[in-house]
């Protein structure tokens, strides 16, 4: 039986799980803030279709991504849009990398990448990527670029098709239950739900609060910073230059991205925001600020991170430092070459009580109401995958 569903967020989770609920015949409706579906994390992230090379095999992220890659690519090649293998060169630019390249290459293997391979030849990484340094490195040929942005509008249009509506410009402010429903309140209206799930992204633990729902996992907002490579140098990349992450910390740290329309742009990098949606230093909320630094884990955070943070933070605001990160892993590059900072996205980082980092996909469920408390990368490459996860482990009120 056919259930009225609203689902709370217009990013690319959101609208794929309004798609699947559409096309099997549920009365579904998106109800997003902003003017634009796709505006956050979806519309402000590198377009990389992950492989599933660094996620804990057995885990939601390493399930999710495996299918959900093949679930993009063949939306892609439906809906004709572009999907292009350009691959991904993870690099090790000295000894003291090796071992954790190899604990990847060890996820990888367990994970299924496809057409992995070990590269311990300088002179072999440099067929791949003419201009890259290191000692070592793993190439994945079929880690994709895509433009997510134009991914989620061609599904909200099989939304509409399928009988479904998406509501701009409205901002859900409360919930509540209401005679076996669920009671969704924006500045607009509002309306009654047989179920409600939602994907609010940055907004997830507010939207939380409306259902009573544990304060745990907080989001805390981290942003990232691209700069883009000048155009008469995007030669120095043919795929993506990414370096070895830190194990420590849930950021792949700068890399070199060429993106599905030909330019390269490098980073991201990963600040403290100072606002839920602050996309530059300049964008400061005192009411987010204050509650990051009154959550009871912020004390422990900040001891376990504070060299990266301040090392990240200068990195921000010293374009020499940040330039001296990426020249690592491409030597030719000169500083000149990164002409401007292009636009910035803010990932919603979870973080529980004693100040960890949560690194898999969250879901809850409070009555009637699904929550998706955290969906970090590769959320958009799991998008599809993630929402039938949730149909199928979640809508009847069952935890995974």
């Amino acid at each position: 039986m056919s259930e009225r569903i609203g689902i709370v967020g217009g990013g690319i989770v959101g609208v794929a799980l309004a798609r699947e609920l559409a096309q099997r015949g549920d009365d579904v409706t998106v109800l997003e803030k902003e003017p634009r579906l796709a505006q956050h994390q979806t519309g402000r992230n590198s377009g990389v279709v992950h492989a599933g090379l660094y996620y804990a095999p057995g885990s939601l992220k390493a399930q999710l991504c495996a299918l959900g890659r093949e679930l993009i690519r063949e939306l892609c090649e439906e809906k004709g849009l572009p999907y292009r293998e350009v691959g991904k060169l993870v690099v090790a630019v000295d000894d003291s990398e090796r071992a954790a390249l190899a604990e990847i290459e060890r996820r990888s293997i367990a994970n299924g990448v496809p057409d992995l391979a070990r590269v311990d030849d300088p002179a072999r990484m440099r067929e791949i990527e003419p201009h890259v340094a290191g000692v070592a490195a793993l190439h994945s040929p079929h880690t994709a670029i895509v433009d997510y942005a134009a991914i989620t509008e061609a599904m909200a249009q099989d939304v509409r098709a399928a009988g479904g509506r998406i509501l701009l410009g409205h901002e859900v402010i409360g919930m509540r239950p209401d005679g076996g429903r669920v009671r969704v309140i924006t500045a607009r209206g509002d309306e009654a739900y047989d179920r409600v799930i939602a994907c609010a992204g940055l907004q997830s633990d507010v939207v939380a609060r409306f259902v009573g729902a544990d304060p745990s996992p907080k989001i805390l907002p981290f942003r990232g910073e691209y700069w883009a490579l000048a155009p008469e140098r995007t030669e120095l990349v043919r795929g993506m230059i990414y370096p070895v992450p830190d194990p420590r910390f849930p950021f792949l740290g700068v890399h070199f991205t060429r993106g599905v329309y030909d330019d390269v742009h490098v980073g991201p990098n990963a600040v403290p925001a100072l606002a839920r949606e602050g996309y530059s230093w300049l964008r400061i909320s005192p009411r987010d600020t204050w509650e990051s630094l009154r959550w009871p884990g912020a004390g422990a955070l900040a001891k376990q991170h504070w060299r990266m943070g301040a090392d990240e933070i200068s990195a921000s605001l010293l374009k020499p430092r940040y330039y001296r990160k990426a020249r690592r892993f491409v030597p030719e590059l000169r500083m000149s070459d990164l002409t401007h900072k292009t636009a910035a996205g803010v990932r919603a980082q979870a973080w529980g009580r004693g100040g960890e980092l949560l690194d898999d996909f969250a879901v809850d469920q409070v009555g009637r109401v699904t929550l998706l408390r955290n969906a970090p990368s590769p959320a958009a490459t799991s998008s599809i995958a993630i929402a039938r996860h949730v149909i199928a482990h979640h809508l009847a009120g069952a935890r995974v």
